[in-house]
C-alpha cells in the first residue's frame, strides 16, 4: 500500500510496525516519524484509521470479559518460546491430552 509518492519512511515499514505505534510500544522518535508518514500518506492514514477504529470496538465489546487464569501464563510461555528462537509447537503442551475415542 503507498500513495505512489516517495517517503522518508517506506510505507511497508509503518504497515509492519502499526500496532506498536497504536499500543505506543515504541520510542517517543519513532512515533513522530510516523505521525509525519500519515501527513503525507493517505493511503496509510486510512489504514491507521480504520485499525485505531477496530482497536477501539474490541476493547469496548470485549473490555470487560474475565480472562481464564491460567491464559497469561500460556501466553507469556509461547512469547518466551519466540523470543529465544525456539520452535512454537502447533498444539498447546500444556493442555491434558485427549480422551481415546471409542469406535
Amino acid at each position: 500500500m503507498s500513495c505512489g509518492e516517495p517517503h522518508e519512511t517506506d510505507c511497508s515499514e509503518i504497515l509492519d510496525h502499526l500496532y506498536e505505534f497504536l499500543d505506543r510500544e515504541m520510542p517517543d522518535s519513532d512515533c513522530v516519524k510516523f505521525e509525519h508518514h500519515f501527513e503525507e500518506c493517505s493511503p496509510c492514514l486510512e489504514k491507521y484509521g480504520l485499525e485505531q477504529a477496530v482497536k477501539k470496538l474490541v476493547k469496548r465489546c470485549c473490555g470487560q470479559d474475565d480472562v481464564p487464569g491460567d491464559l497469561r501464563s500460556k501466553v507469556m510461555g509461547r512469547l518466551d518460546l519466540i523470543r529465544s528462537g525456539q520452535a512454537v509447537p502447533d498444539q498447546d503442551i500444556t493442555a491434558a491430552p485427549a480422551a481415546p475415542q471409542e469406535s
